[in-house]
C-alpha cells in the first residue's frame, strides 16, 4: 500500500524549483513524492492563493488554505513542512497531535534554539506516548556523493582526520548572517555528518556577520569521543577535537559551497560540483618527500538526495522503530551551533 503524503507550504522547495531546467530531478518535495513508487502525493496546503493554484495545476491534487483541515481529510502518513522556520514547531506539533507518523521538516529546523528543542522533544513523546519520526531535510546526508565521502573518511582510507576547512559564498551583497542561516545550515550539518562529531564555535575573525561586504572566518572544532585500546589492552575512550575553519564571504559574483577534510595520508574535497580524493605519494619534484596525487576517484551521475530522503521517510512509515538518516536531533545540533555563533556576534 502506498504511503499518503501531503505538503504544507507550496513554495520553491515544495514544488516551484522543479521548473529549473538545470537542477537534478527530483529537486522538490512534490517531485520526489511523485517519483517514488511507494508514495502518492495526496494534497497541498498554503495560505497564498496563487501558490495553491500553481500547485494544484501542476500536480493535480486538492489544495487547502488550512493545514488542520487537510490533515483531517487526507490523514497523511508523511507530512512535509516547507514553510518559514518560525512556523515549523506549530506544524510539527499539529502533526504530532493529529497522529501523523512521519514529518519531514525543512531546514533550518527552527528559528530559535527553544523551538528546535521543542520539535526534538515531539519526536520522543506524542499524545499517545510516541511522537512522530521527524526528519530534518539536510539533504546532503541523503546525497550519494556525500555518503561515499563519509565511507572514505569513516574507513580512514586517508588516515585520521586532522582538520576541516570550508567556504561558502552566496553572491555579492547578501548579509553574511543570512547566508550563514540559510546555506550555512547545510554546511554545518555536512561537516558534522562527514566528521562524525559535534561542531562547536570558538571565535570569529574578520567581518561582522551583520555586514554585507567582506569576509568572516568562524573558528571552531569538531568535538566528540573515540574509542581505542590502552597500554594494558583495555578499552579506552578519549576526547576527539578536530580544528575547523569556515569562511563566509560577500562581494563575489559566484556561488561556492565546499569543504576540505585534511587527513594524515591525503585530503578529500567535496561541495557543489566537487568530489576529489587526493592521496599521499612520493613527490615527483624532490627526493625524500611526499606530496598529494589525485586518486582518480570521481563521482558521476545523480546524487539522488531528494529521492533518497523520501525513500527514508517511506521506510520510517513501513518499518517501526527505525531511525532516519537525518533526525530532529541532528537538526537541533545545527541550530545550537548557529545560535552559539550568533550569540557572540
Amino acid at each position: 500500500m502506498k504511503a499518503q503524503a501531503a505538503i504544507i507550504g507550496l513554495g520553491r522547495i515544495a514544488s516551484l524549483l522543479e521548473e529549473d531546467s538545470l537542477r537534478e530531478k527530483p529537486c522538490t518535495h512534490a517531485g520526489a513524492i511523485a517519483a517514488n513508487p511507494g508514495c502518492v502525493l495526496a494534497a497541498g496546503c498554503d495560505i497564498d492563493e496563487e501558490r495553491r493554484r500553481l500547485f494544484s495545476e501542476k500536480w493535480r491534487v486538492p489544495v487547502y488554505a488550512d493545514a488542520a483541515e487537510m490533515i483531517r481529510i487526507h490523514a497523511p502518513q508523511i507530512l512535509a513542512v516547507a514553510t518559514h522556520p518560525d512556523s515549523h514547531y506549530r506544524y510539527c506539533r499539529l502533526a504530532a497531535l493529529s497522529g501523523v507518523p512521519v514529518v519531514i521538516c525543512e531546514k533550518p529546523l527552527a528559528g530559535t534554539v527553544r523551538e528546535a528543542r521543542k520539535i526534538a522533544r515531539l519526536a520522543k513523546a506524542g499524545p499517545s506516548g510516541r511522537g512522530p519520526v521527524i526528519i530534518t531535510n539536510h539533504e546532503r546526508r541523503y546525497s550519494d556523493d556525500y555518503i561515499r565521502a563519509k565511507t572514505i573518511l569513516d574507513g580512514e582510507k586517508l588516515g585520521r582526520l586532522l582538520s576541516v576547512r570550508a567556504n561558502i559564498y552566496m553572491g555579492k551583497s547578501k548579509r553574511l548572517l543570512d547566508v550563514f542561516w540559510h546555506d550555512g545550515t547545510h554546511l554545518a550539518d555536512a561537516i558534522m555528518f562527514l566528521g562524525g562529531a559535534t561542531l562547536k564555535h570558538r571565535r570569529r575573525l574578520g567581518a561582522k556577520l551583520s555586514a554585507r561586504a567582506g569576509t568572516a572566518w568562524l573558528e571552531g572544532e569538531l568535538r566528540g569521543t573515540e574509542t581505542g585500546t590502552g597500554e594494558t589492552g583495555a578499552p579506552k575512550t578519549k576526547t576527539k577535537a578536530v580544528p575547523v575553519i569556515i569562511e563566509i564571504g560577500a562581494g563575489r559574483d559566484h556561488l561556492v559551497f565546499e569543504m576540505e577534510f585534511s587527513c594524515e595520508k591525503g585530503r578529500l574535497r567535496i561541495g557543489n560540483g566537487i568530489f576529489e580524493v587526493w592521496e599521499s605519494a612520493p613527490c615527483p619534484y624532490a627526493e625524500n618527500f611526499r606530496s598529494l596525487k589525485h586518486s582518480g576517484e570521481v563521482f558521476k551521475g545523480p546524487t539522488g538526495c531528494f529521492a533518497n530522503m523520501i525513500g527514508d521517510a517511506a521506510a520510517c512509515v513501513n518499518e517501526n522503530g527505525i531511525s532516519p538518516r537525518s533526525s530532529a536531533a541532528d537538526g537541533l545540533r545545527v541550530i545550537e551551533y548557529l545560535h552559539s555563533v550568533q550569540a557572540w556576534h
